[in-house]
């Protein structure tokens, strides 16, 4: 993975910058998410179906040590690094996400290194290291700590810029499989979603788009009935709004995975397709299973299209769900300042669906945070609703859908 930018580079991302910086003044607050093609690399070519996965030559041997497992193996490993993408902003943000197939003892690791404002490069730093399994052949998916410098840091699934923001990135991969394996990772989707959300506070709520009532047919799913299972997953409960909500979306989509894959789960629990996923998207050195881009992919390795980005009003949401996509949305809300939340004390985040709008434009949600599956849909206050996503969390969502129907039209630059 290559540390430096070209002459070339620098110029034209601060020209990128310049030619940009009108319209994003024109925007609420500035987020963009780009998606990049894939290519070869070192080590590294794309398949017949798109993917990116280990070449037979031009690879590297490393050694890995599983920080959770406490266990050292030998890896070839092959790289591709993105071209520099020119946010056309100052940021603060930025959130990764991809798809990716990993066979067994095969797992990747994503990079991002960011862009100062006079070109130069900041160090890379590590997103997550994933693999969808955790048998004893696996390593623990994980995201990495003690990373922070200067520039920024990254928090579980988030790069935070410090006092100076960055102007544009790069994003790394590296596919390891094991010495001797002729298995490799398969990555099928790689991008980000920058932002610099700082301006949505004070915050005033967007106007509807709504001319009558959708409420998309969501299963609904509570994250209360599991409270107390699986300790070493996070105990269910409340811990547990990130993969109930994730489940919701696949079971929209007939997605959720057969019974054969959720045999393990005690028999006496509901809905063990949840405990299931709670597994599956478990951020081993976070110790929970709320990490946003583990999260989106699991849903891609359930053959679902899907990447967290960022959206700026409800306005923006209805969109989706005039086109029929429900959203997994991260909100954060004072005590009692969401008007039929669960919690009376708030929360410092929770995930949950939006699945409708009422013709005035509240928020028709399948909201985890019920005490039976039977009381999970309900109905937000559109302005609540929007004071607990937008200056909480910048609007994150997860996008998940089948490859077949489309994103909405008319796209700002953060779908």
């Amino acid at each position: 993975m290559r540390v430096g930018f070209t002459l070339l580079a620098a110029v034209a991302l601060l020209l990128a910058q310049s030619a940009r910086s009108v319209t994003s003044a024109a925007q609420p607050y500035p987020v963009s998410y780009h998606a990049f093609a894939l290519a070869a690399g070192t080590g590294t070519v794309v398949d017949r179906s798109g993917a990116l996965v280990l070449g037979s030559t031009g690879l590297a041997t490393t050694s890995y040590t599983d920080p959770h497992r406490g266990t050292t193996r030998s890896y070839e490993v092959g790289t591709w690094t993105s071209p520099v993408y020119a946010t056309g902003f100052g940021f603060s943000e930025l959130v990764s996400s991809w798809i990716a197939e990993t066979p067994t003892g095969t797992f990747i690791r994503v990079s991002m290194q960011a862009v100062r404002a006079d070109g130069s490069p900041t160090k890379w730093y590590t997103m997550g290291i994933w693999a969808s399994g955790d048998s004893d052949a696996d390593i623990l998916r994980t995201s990495v700590g003690g990373q922070g410098d200067a520039d920024g840091f990254v928090a579980i699934d988030t790069f935070f810029a410090k006092d100076h923001p960055m102007w544009g990135y790069e994003l790394g991969l590296a596919l390891y499989r094991p010495v001797g394996s002729s298995a490799s990772p398969a990555v099928r989707r790689i991008g980000a979603v920058a932002s610099d959300p700082v301006n949505t506070k004070p915050y005033l709520p967007s106007a509807t788009t709504m001319t009558g009532d959708i409420a998309l047919g969501v299963p609904a799913f509570s994250q209360e009935i599991h409270t107390g299972e699986y300790p070493e997953y996070d105990s269910g409960g409340e811990a547990w709004c990130s993969p109930t909500s994730t489940s919701m979306v696949l079971g929209y989509w007939g997605a959720l995975p057969p019974a054969s894959e959720w045999s393990w789960v005690d028999p006496t629990y509901g809905d063990p397709w949840v405990d299931n996923t709670a597994r599956q998207v478990f951020d081993y050195h976070y110790n929970g299973a709320g990490n946003w881009p583990f999260n989106t992919a699991y849903a891609g390795g359930r053959g679902l299209d899907a990447f967290v980005t960022q959206l700026r009003g409800l306005n923006e949401a209805e969109q989706f769900i005039k086109a029929g996509i429900p959203l997994v949305a991260s909100v954060a809300s004072n005590p009692n300042k969401l008007t039929g939340f669960l919690f009376d004390k708030g929360t410092n985040g929770h995930l949950l669906v939006i699945v409708g709008f009422t013709k005035t434009g509240d928020v028709v949600v399948n909201d985890p945070a019920a005490t039976s599956d039977a009381t999970v849909q309900r109905v937000y206050d559109r302005a609540e609703f929007e004071r607990s996503w937008l200056p909480a969390t910048g609007g994150i969502v997860y996008v998940t859908k089948p490859a077949g129907p489309p994103l909405p039209p008319g796209s700002p630059g953060n779908w």
